[in-house]
């Protein structure tokens, strides 16, 4: 889905469209989507845009040249969920959006790269932190990742903020969705009437990157790659 919906993304196609793009696919290969009725949520994928950090609803909004677009998307197969999201720019990026996007991916990276037996939450939170503050950037307040398997939403919850050596350990066999929230101003936030989209309270720029990662005695297995 992710691909699908990345290579689709240009001036004047509406996120509707992505949406529609995403469920042909999970019709294709068989799956089910675990964000269509999640909650009452209507779409397969959440296209945020812009100050729309996440769960941004598909509808009839037309992408523009220099958006930035955060697509997240999960999928059930054989009873198992999967949960990842991606930002990219709509045509040549502005230079303040590409570096936040890139610190957004890198915060990512850092944090997976935690994803080891005997390492602990707080290790995998101070990695996006310490990403994310290093580059004068925040981090949306009250949002974070999860526990994932069964269902979409388990336990623990999964922050991105931390300290070393504290929280839970990680065990071979625990499967984590990592999911850095990243702002370009305040971490404040709303929702708007919908109920569902999360916007920045300062009308600044968000980016969103995450994967559904396996701890293995391998390290950092990540089930969402392509």
């Amino acid at each position: 889905m992710h691909e699908v919906c990345r290579a689709a993304i240009r001036p004047g196609v509406t996120t509707g469209e992505l949406d529609a793009l995403a469920r042909e696919v999970l019709a294709r290969r068989g799956a089910t989507s675990n964000f269509l009725g999640y909650g009452g949520f209507p779409g397969v994928v959440c296209a945020s845009v812009n100050d729309e950090v996440v769960h941004g609803i598909p509808g009839g909004r037309r992408l523009e040249e220099g958006d930035l677009v955060s697509i997240d998307c999960g999928a059930v197969v054989d009873g198992w969920h999967g949960d990842a999201a991606f930002t990219v720019s709509v045509g040549a990026p502005r230079p303040d959006d590409a570096q936040l996007n890139e610190v957004a991916r890198r915060s990512l990276e850092a944090a997976i790269e935690q994803v080891r037996p005997g390492r602990t939450l707080g290790d995998v939170g101070h990695a996006v932190e310490s990403v994310v503050a290093g580059a004068g950037l925040t981090l949306l307040e009250d949002h974070c990742g999860h526990g994932i398997g069964r269902a979409m939403h388990e336990v623990p919850d999964v922050l991105n903020t931390g300290r070393p050596g504290r929280g839970l350990a990680l065990e071979v066999g625990m499967v984590l969705a990592i999911e850095p929230m990243v702002c370009a101003g305040s971490p404040d936030y709303r929702v708007l009437d919908d109920g569902w989209t999360v916007v920045t309270a300062d009308g600044a720029r968000g980016a969103h990157w995450e994967h559904t990662v396996a701890v293995t005695d391998h390290g950092p297995a990540i089930l969402t790659l392509p």
